[in-house]
């Protein structure tokens, strides 16, 4: 085995590079950039063969130690990672697949402790935290101060659980997660706050969206005095750790396949993915660079749509309504439809939150952090051929760095035609109404071959967007839709696209809710309710100062 050379580093600048242990650790750079590799690693020869039989926590070990030098960590300690990050998986092939129509699956990414698809990838982070410190800590001479972390994260929904089950009582963490008061969903809000673990802080941020509280994480990170006051870490898909780990059942997904199905040469797999913070997605377009066989990727959004009308138009804006309309205008019949939603209008820059709320709350997200490291690579690529590695790569981070100073000062950026061309090349978008997602909720229910299936509404989004695309494409295309999370997260949306009237045999807690997320019902709730950046400060300042403070308590119905 050829050990890896890969390092890392910014997005934004500097010609630094880092570890990898180094880059997991820091999380955000100190320039807010995202860390990514120093090049893509190439695929042994024989991957399609000696890969093939491999289980999951095999085919993790031979994509991550092509991203890992040994130097980093030992195969064996990685394997050791590895086993203990996916042995809590209720299924024994992790990510499996699921047959819902001819050439069409689902993969189920959500067999893990908190049921969303965040498991595959913050189990194995937090399993990297553990052993990064167990390792710093054990190399202190008597007396030396222990190395800590404070991670701090936000979350939309499934993030949050998904850390805290990936961190809770690990020795030298204290993990925080901040989420937006009223604005996920109560399974979702009672998975995180009925952990009773010490160094767990489920932190509600009053008055906020989804962008708001990433916002103050990366305000936090960007802190120079006080990121290094409390060491923190990041959990978001901001760190690359998870990026790489969702690389994983890409591969997986390939090899559950028929025979029959598996790509020729000839792009006959395709991956259609739920969108909201860009993460997922991004680890599928990293899979296919390396080397999986596989046509465009289908970002699949909800009406918080600025990634679908990116990839429409070149244009990379969070508050422009008027060009959302005009993008609109100018769809096909069956695509155009999708500007109605449940209160007949997008967002406008004159909303007090231009986010808005749906029946898939995870991805009611304006901003996706991870498209910053998609960016790159479009500036990288589209930025000349002339000068070294090096030099390119400079002028690549002096592009993103306009380019985001724009975003940030005037809520859009016209990243070009060129740009636009690069990205298409390997994704096209798709945007999906709320209406649109509760009609595939009930279609999916009434499939005959491979029904009844109840899919949640992040899923639905998913599958309408393929049964869209599929319109378009080929017939001979094998599709793979991934489905982020169990149905029993979203009780709201799947009740209400199955309700007594249509569907009068169906009932939500005995067909769907699992017997682990009906006992959290009786379990005590631990919330901090804070307002704004300065709450979040003052809360972490309180907790490191050992001033204990246990939050607002409480039971409530799920």
């Amino acid at each position: 085995m050829v050990d890896s050379d890969v390092r890392y580093f910014s997005t934004r600048g500097g010609s630094e590079t880092l570890t990898f242990e180094e880059a997991v650790l820091t999380g955000l750079a100190p320039n807010g950039g995202l860390y990514i590799p120093t090049h893509i690693p190439s695929l042994p020869s024989d991957w399609q063969t000696s890969w093939s039989k491999l289980s999951f926590p095999e085919l993790s070990h031979a994509i991550l130690s092509l991203f890992i030098p040994t130097s980093v960590i030992p195969p064996s300690d990685l394997s050791e990672i590895i086993n203990t990050a996916y042995s809590s998986f209720r299924d024994p092939k992790t990510t499996p697949l699921r047959q819902t129509g001819e050439k069409e699956y689902v993969m189920e990414l959500w067999h893990g402790p908190t049921w969303a698809f965040k498991d595959v990838a913050l189990q194995f982070l937090g399993e990297l935290f553990r052993y990064f410190l167990e390792r710093r800590n054990g190399q202190k001479k008597e007396g030396e101060k222990k190395e800590e972390l404070t991670v701090v994260g936000a979350t939309s929904g499934d993030t949050g659980s998904a850390a805290i089950y990936g961190l809770r009582s690990k020795p030298s963490i204290t993990i925080f997660i901040l989420y937006p008061d009223g604005r996920v969903s109560p399974i979702q809000e009672a998975q995180m706050a009925t952990v009773p673990d010490e160094n767990v802080y489920c932190v509600a941020v009053e008055d906020s969206d989804f962008d708001t509280c990433q916002s103050i994480v990366k305000t936090l990170f960007s802190d120079a005095e006080f990121n290094a006051a409390h060491r923190l870490g990041a959990i978001n898909s901001i760190n690359w750790a998870r990026i790489l780990a969702q690389i994983v059942y890409y591969f997986s997904a390939y090899f559950q396949l028929p025979e029959a199905s598996r790509n020729d040469g000839s792009a006959k797999l395709q991956f259609v993915v739920p969108t909201g913070n860009f993460g997922d997605i991004l680890a599928g377009w990293f899979a296919k660079k390396l080397g999986l066989p596989m046509g465009e990727l289908v970002v699949a959004t909800n009406e918080n749509d600025i990634l679908a009308r990116f990839f429409k138009t070149g244009r990379y804006e969070s508050d422009d309504a008027a060009s959302a309309k005009e993008e609109v205008a100018s769809q096909a019949p069956e695509t155009a439809a999708v500007n109605g939603s449940s209160d007949g209008q997008q967002a406008t820059p004159s909303s007090s939150s231009a986010v808005k709320a749906t029946h898939s709350p995870a991805m009611d997200i304006l901003l996706s952090s991870n498209f910053e490291r998609l960016l790159f690579y479009l500036a990288l690529e589209t930025g000349g051929e002339e000068g070294s590695d090096v030099e390119k790569r400079g002028r690549a981070q002096e592009r993103l760095n306009s380019w985001m100073s724009s975003l940030k000062k005037e809520g859009k950026v016209n990243l070009g035609e060129d740009v636009r061309k690069a990205a298409v090349a390997d994704f096209w978008a798709e945007r999906v109404s709320d209406d649109e997602t509760l009609q595939e909720i009930r279609k999916y229910y009434k499939l005959e071959q491979y029904g009844p299936y109840v899919v949640d509404p992040h899923t639905a989004v998913g599958l309408a967007a393929q049964e869209r695309s599929a319109k378009k494409a080929s017939p001979d295309i094998t599709w793979v839709t991934l489905s982020t999370a169990h149905p029993a997260k979203f009780s709201s949306a799947v009740e209400l696209a199955l309700s007594a009237s249509d569907f009068p045999s169906f009932d939500f807690r005995r067909d769907v809710l699992p017997d682990e997320l009906k006992k959290l019902e009786s379990l005590e709730k631990r919330v901090h309710k804070v307002k704004g950046e300065q709450g979040v400060r003052d809360l972490i300042e309180k907790v490191k100062k050992g001033e204990k403070y246990d939050g607002e308590k409480g039971r409530g119905s799920l």
